[in-house]
C-alpha cells in the first residue's frame, strides 16, 4: 500500500486501517470491566456457596470433578411445583401428560407477563413525535416486520404479529436459562429446555400453517396440492401414479415438521444449559464467560430459526399449486427498464 500511494500517504492509510481494526478504548473498557466483574462474581459465588454432592447438604466435602458435574447436571424432566392430580405421583418422564404446574410452565407464564407489561408500558401514550420508549418498541417491531417481509414478500405481512410474538417469547425463554438463579432453584427453569414446551410450540406452528392453508385454498384445493389427479390427464397413467406417490410422501413429511421444530429447539437449549453449568463447575470463571457470550448468540439464532421456519411453512401452505412460478409484483418492478425507457419490441 505504501508503494502504491507514496511514502507519506501510504503511511497515513496504514495507520488509519490499524486504528479501525482495533476496538475503540471507550468500547473496549466497559467490555473488559464487565468480563472482570463476571469472573469476580463467579469466584465469590464458588467460595460463598460451593457445590455439594447431589442429595447432600452444603458444606459437605465433594469429590472433584464428579460431584461438581453431577451438582450442575439437570434432568430433562422439569420439576412439578403443583400437582393437580394428587391421585398419582408426578411423572419424571421427558414427555409427560400429567396435570401439573411445572417449573418451565411457571417460568413461561412469567415471561409472557413480562412481554405483555413491557408492550403496554412502551406503547402507552403513542404520539406522532415518539418518545424513547416508543422508538424502542417501533424499532423492534419494524425491524422484525421488515425482516419477515424480506423473506416472504408482501404475503408475509399478515403473519408479522405471529412471527414477532413467537420470536420474542422463544428468545426470552432461551435467555432466561442464562440468568444465574434460573435452573438452580426448583421453581424456575427455562421453558424451552423442556421438551413438553417445545412440542407445544411446534404443534401450534403445525396447526397454524395447515389451518391457514385450508382457509386460503379450501380443503379440496389444499389436499389437491398433495393428491392431485391432474397428472393422470396430462401425463398418463404412469405419470399420475408417480405424482400421487410423490404427493403422498410430501403429505407424510408434513408430520415430520413439528418433530424437527420441537427437537431442534429443545436439544440446543437444554444441551447448552447443561454444558454451561458443567463447564462453570469445572473451570469456575474464565471459560464460562466466553461460553455465556456464545450461548446468547446461539439462543438468539434458535429463536430466529423457529419463527422463520413457522413463517415460511405457513407461506408455503397458503400457496396454491403452480403459484410458485408465477411472477410476483416486486419481480415485475425489478424487470422494468430503468429511466422510463420502453423495452424494445421485436
Amino acid at each position: 500500500m505504501q508503494e502504491a500511494l507514496g511514502p507519506e500517504l501510504g503511511a497515513d492509510a496504514v495507520a488509519a486501517a490499524g486504528e479501525v481494526a482495533q476496538p475503540a478504548p471507550a468500547v473496549r473498557r466497559p467490555i473488559l470491566l464487565a468480563i472482570g466483574g463476571i469472573i469476580v462474581l463467579l469466584v465469590i459465588g464458588y467460595i460463598v456457596a460451593p457445590p455439594f454432592p447431589p442429595g447432600g447438604h452444603p458444606g459437605e466435602p465433594i469429590s472433584f470433578p464428579l460431584d461438581a458435574i453431577n451438582a450442575n447436571f439437570e434432568l430433562p424432566a422439569p420439576h412439578a411445583i403443583i400437582d393437580l392430580d394428587p391421585s398419582a405421583p408426578p411423572s419424571h418422564d421427558i414427555v409427560t401428560f400429567d396435570l401439573t404446574i411445572s417449573s418451565t410452565l411457571l417460568t413461561g407464564w412469567l415471561i409472557m407477563a413480562i412481554i405483555v407489561v413491557l408492550a403496554v408500558l412502551l406503547s402507552r401514550g403513542v404520539q406522532v413525535m415518539p418518545s424513547r420508549a416508543q422508538n424502542a418498541l417501533e424499532y423492534v417491531y419494524e425491524g422484525l416486520a421488515n425482516f419477515a417481509t424480506s423473506l416472504g414478500g408482501p404475503p408475509a405481512r399478515r403473519y408479522v404479529p405471529i412471527f414477532t410474538a413467537l420470536f420474542l417469547f422463544i428468545l426470552f425463554s432461551n435467555w432466561s436459562g442464562l440468568v444465574p438463579f434460573v435452573g438452580r432453584v426448583p421453581q424456575l427453569r427455562a421453558p424451552t429446555s423442556d421438551l413438553n414446551v417445545t412440542i407445544g410450540l411446534a404443534l401450534f406452528s403445525f396447526g397454524l400453517f395447515h389451518v391457514e392453508g385450508v382457509r386460503r385454498l379450501g380443503a379440496r384445493g389444499y389436499l389437491g396440492k398433495f393428491f392431485s389427479l391432474r397428472a393422470f390427464r396430462e401425463e398418463g397413467l404412469m405419470g399420475g401414479v408417480i405424482a400421487l406417490f410423490v404427493g403422498t410422501i410430501e403429505f407424510m413429511l408434513e408430520f415430520v415438521k413439528p418433530v424437527t421444530l420441537a427437537m431442534r429447539l429443545f436439544g440446543n437449549i437444554y444441551g447448552g444449559e447443561v454444558a454451561l453449568g458443567v463447564i462453570t463447575a469445572l473451570t469456575i470463571a474464565v471459560i464460562p464467560v466466553a461460553m455465556l457470550s456464545l450461548e446468547v448468540l446461539l439462543n438468539f439464532m434458535q429463536a430466529l430459526i423457529f419463527s422463520v421456519l413457522t413463517l415460511m411453512f405457513t407461506l408455503i401452505a397458503t400457496e396454491g399449486h403452480g403459484e410458485e412460478h408465477a411472477e410476483r409484483p416486486h419481480d415485475a418492478v425489478e424487470a422494468m427498464p430503468k429511466g422510463a425507457v420502453a423495452p424494445a419490441h421485436g
